[in-house]
This record gives C-alpha cells, structure tokens and sequence, in this order.
C-alpha cells in the first residue's frame, strides 16, 4: 500500500512538473506582436467606425425628435432598405447564371422574406421601446442581443466558445454596466415610465430578432455572397416597411413640415444606415457576429460625448472607464479563435458544401479562412503536448544512440579482426559505422 501511494505520489510530482515546465515555456514563447496582430486592429478599428455610424443615426434621430417632433422610424428605415435594393438588388439583377436574383428568389425567397421581416421589426421594436420605458432599461436590456446570439451561433453555426470568450463577454457587460451608472449619476435616466413592462419587453424582443439577423447574415456572407444577402434584405425590406409604414405612421409622414434641415437629417440617417448596413458583412466576415456586436457596445457612448457637446450632457469620468474596459473585453474576446464543431467529412461536410456549390456561391475565400482558423486552433490546443513529447523524444534519442554505440563497440571487440570465410574470395569485414 505504501509503495503504490509512492508511486501516485511520484506520479503526480512528476504530472504536475510537466504542466508546469509546458506553462513556463508557453509563457517564454509569448510574444505581444502575435497577439496584437494587424487582423486584430483592422478589426478593432472597422468595428468602432460601425459604432460611429450607429452613433450618426442616434443623434439625427433625436434631432428630428426633439427639435422638429418628427417620431417615424419606419419612414426613416423605408429609405435605407431603399438604397439598398437600388444598389444591391441592381447588381444581382445584371448577374447570369445561378447568382441571379431570379434564381435565388426560385430556390430561396421565402427565407428571405423572413429574413426581411425580422430586421425590420428588430429596427422597428427598438425605436418604439422609447415611448414606453427609460434610456436605462434600454441600454441594459439591449445587452442581451450577445447572449443570445452566442447560443445560436453555438447552434446554428457550430460554434464552440472557450472559457477566455465567456470572460471576455462578461468584461464587456461589465464596461456596459460602468456607462449606466455614469448615466445615473448624471441624471440621464430620461425616457417615458407609461409602460415599463411592455417597453423592457420590446427591448428584449427587438435584441433576439437582431441576433436571428445577424447569425443569418454570418451564415450568408461566409457561404453565399454580401452582395446577395443585402440584395435580399433591401428587396423585401422595402417591400415590408413600405405596407408597414402606410398602415402605421401615415397620419404621421403627412404631418411633417417639411424644411431643408429636416431633409439634411432624414439624408444623413439613411446615409448612416446604409453605410452601416454595406460595411457590416465585411466585418462579420472577418470576425463574427458576436465579435461585431461586441464592438458595438460603444456606440452608446460615442453617442453620449457627442451629446456632452450637442445636447449638453454632464461628463463622467466612468464614460472613459466604460470605454476601457469594453475594448479590453472585445480585444480579449479576438485574441483567441473561436473553433467550429467536428462533422462527419463523409456527410455533412460534404453535403454542406455540395448544397452550397451547386449554387453556384462556392466562396474559395472564406472557405481559406475557415482552414486557416483550424489550423491556428489546432496548433494553440497541441502547442504544450508538442513540447513535452519534444523533450522526451529528444532524450530517448540520445538515450539509443548510446545504447547503440555500447552495443556495437562490444560486437567489434568480440568479433575480433576480419576473417576470411572458406570456400569464398570475398572478405567479410565488422566494422562500426558512425553514420546513422
């Protein structure tokens, strides 16, 4: 009983010094260009001008609400889904082959009307979440869009999350919950309190269609094309916000009065979600979705130094901590791949791809990424197995080639000098070779 506890005991010293001596050598082969990579800061960077742009659209649509009383959020999204179908839906209509919109809309259409009225509603529930409840509630409760998106891309995508990406969101919520409590403490818990419950419920019900469009755009822009899935979205969201816009808000529209500095704030909201709109794809392919929206979180508070100069806001050093520590959390959340779930190769990699090429949208491009991600993934999970077997390789090789070399020097001294064998004229020498 002693000798096997010995034995656990000496297994485990020796376990525990292996794990140790991985870690020391994983930490000496650190380095902070690797990780601050040009990737990374081309994605920090295309990520907070997204935040910009959501920024642009808040305070253009406070302006029309607060100086011209003018409260149509469908008429203001009719105008960027129309950009997008006279720009995107155009180009598909002068592809040939399997990428033209007739065939898309043959094999596919009524995915993308689903597509399209889950992003208008999404845009629509949010704006209208403001009648009901306070800016607090709001900035709060929309943070659910990344929990939620995180478990649809675990289900929908076969993505698989380390516990660095689950630390990293929570960083993130932190820096979100520091830019509430400055809100509070500078008294800007504005908004209406007539309907608290059905505004938070808006709230949340505007987050959840937000992360159905995104994980969808995510699965487009990787498999298909940007080009078709904005087609597509501002084909039928068009088509969508127009009957919506018509049946809702048209006492609304007809009661604008109409200037050259309400038509300056309509043009410059519709030019800030189109920008929006046409540079998110690119940035989720990139990344991800979760990635993006994390990177969103600091929209709010471009927003909020905007106002300290346009509105008159009170400042709050807790913005910048805000500000801090969000990026921190989003930097942290980027360093590590996010790896996808293994399929069986023989049927659905196969018919996944399959499916994919015969529609003509094969994308060589982010297929190469997608391998290259493995492959940084893989390389990162084997990197301190690699070194221990390194290591005992290398010793057991020194350890042969001594064994070997003892083992022939004996031979030679026991053959003795080369012999003639009778009835043969060729001569049979032992001797060492030191090549090996």
């Amino acid at each position: 009983m002693e000798t096997k506890e010995s034995e656990d005991e000496s297994r485990y010293e020796e376990s525990y010094k292996n794990q140790s001596t991985a870690l020391m050598m994983r930490i000496r082969k650190f380095k902070m260009k690797e990780v601050l990579t040009w990737q990374l800061a081309k994605t920090l960077a295309m990520g907070q001008g997204l935040a910009v742009l959501i920024c642009g659209t808040a305070i253009s649509s406070q302006y029309l609400a607060t100086k011209f009383h003018v409260n149509t959020p469908m008429l203001q999204s009719l105008l960027n889904y129309t950009l997008l179908c006279a720009t995107y839906t155009t180009m598909l209509l002068c592809r040939t082959g399997d990428g033209n919109i007739f065939q898309i809309l043959r094999s596919r259409w009524w995915k993308y009307l689903l597509l399209g009225l889950v992003d208008v509603e999404a845009n629509y529930a949010v704006v209208k979440a403001y009648q009901y409840t306070t800016l607090t509630s709001i900035q709060l409760l929309d943070c659910f869009v990344v929990p939620v998106l995180m478990l649809l891309s675990w289900w929908v995508l076969k993505t698989r999350y380390r516990l660095v990406h689950y630390v990293a969101v929570c960083i993130c919520l932190l820096g979100v919950g520091a830019m509430v409590g400055a809100d509070l403490l500078a008294g800007r818990d504005q908004g209406s309190t007539s309907n608290i419950l059905l505004g938070d419920g808006l709230v949340l019900i505007s987050a959840t269609l937000y992360a159905v469009s995104n994980v969808c755009q995510e699965y487009t822009v990787k498999n298909l094309s940007r080009e078709e899935f904005l087609g597509m979205i501002g084909l039928f969201g068009t088509v969508i916000s127009t009957v919506q816009m018509v049946i809702l808000e048209r006492n609304e529209v007809t009661n604008i009065q109409w200037s050259w500095e309400v038509g300056l704030l309509f043009a410059a909201f519709a030019l800030c979600m189109y920008t929006l709109y046409s540079c998110m794809p690119i940035v989720v392919r990139l990344s991800s979705a979760t990635s993006v929206n994390l990177s969103l979180l600091t929209a709010d508070l471009f927003s909020l130094f905007c106002g300290i100069f346009l509105f008159r806001y009170h400042f709050s050093g807790l913005y910048l901590v805000s500000l801090v520590v969000i990026l921190i959390g989003f930097i942290t959340y980027n360093v590590v791949p996010t790896p996808t779930a293994p399929t069986d190769p023989s049927s659905s990699s196969s018919s996944s791809s399959s499916s994919i090429c015969e529609e003509g949208q094969c994308d060589v491009a982010s297929q190469n990424e997608m391998t290259k991600q493995e492959l940084a993934v893989k390389i990162t999970t084997e990197e301190g197995r690699g070194d221990e077997e390194e290591q005992s390789a290398d010793e057991e090789k020194k350890n042969g080639w001594k064994e070997e070399k003892n083992r022939r020097w004996k031979k030679r001294r026991a053959t003795g000098p080369p012999q003639r064998l009778e009835g043969q004229n060729d001569v049979v020498v032992v001797r060492h070779s030191t090549k090996m």
